[in-house]
């Protein structure tokens, strides 16, 4: 039998006459037969005092409350990981418009996007150059009121093959009352799968790379 001194704490018992175990967790079973166990052998004499069995026992509480917590916010957690994985899955195979100066080929090997103009423009020229410089289409525009303008191209080359590969953007636009202006870009980028690594962010699989769902400012 282990006796507990009246001077020691149901921990403090645990601590001396409990064998070593794999686990670091007091259940509830066992704090009462521990705390059972203290009573029992303890000097009549000299009892436990009872505001430190009231302290040991809202000791005890406030682990288990704290652990059951994070049992539940790590519950809420998975759940809600689950969850935005589902949301992102169901995105495979449409197109997510993202603001970019890069656009990929869709899977239909076209390219599209937005040019957003802060204010009326007079004329608006468009280009898409690959990474050694080499122009693979220019659309040029008319006068344009404020707003989003959409583009399009079909990707294809002058020997109408499809050029397949990654392009840039770049735009001259003309303010109405004269000058240039800058412009922010967007591109249309296919979504081919979602990616959950261990941190729990889920990422989408897109021709632009992997892409937070937070930035798609619309699907198609």
């Amino acid at each position: 039998m282990t006796t507990i001194s009246s001077g020691g704490s149901v921990i403090d018992g645990l601590n001396a006459g409990a064998k070593p175990s794999n686990s670091n967790t007091l259940d509830q079973n066992a704090f009462l037969k521990l705390m059972t166990t203290q009573l029992k052998t303890q000097d009549p004499f000299e009892p436990v005092d009872n505001s430190q069995m009231v302290a040991q026992m809202a000791q005890f509480s406030s682990v288990a409350g704290i652990s059951e917590i994070n049992a539940s916010l790590k519950t809420m957690a998975d759940d809600l990981a689950a969850s935005r994985i589902g949301d992102a899955a169901s995105w495979i195979g449409r197109a997510a418009l993202i603001e970019s100066d890069v656009a990929a080929p869709l899977s239909n090997g076209s390219y599209a996007g937005e040019i957003a103009l802060p204010k009326d423009a007079s004329a608006v020229t468009l280009s898409l150059v690959d990474e050694n410089g080499s122009v693979h289409h220019t659309q040029s525009f008319g006068a344009q009121a404020a707003g989003p303008l959409a583009f399009h191209w079909d990707g294809k080359g002058t020997d109408g093959q499809p050029v397949g590969k990654p392009l840039r953007l770049i735009v001259t636009a003309s303010a109405a009352e004269g000058g240039t202006m800058e412009v922010g870009t967007s591109t249309w980028a296919g979504i081919a799968g979602v990616q959950s690594p261990a941190s729990g962010s889920t990422k989408l699989v897109t021709g632009l790379g992997l892409i937070n769902p937070a930035e798609a400012l619309r699907l198609s």
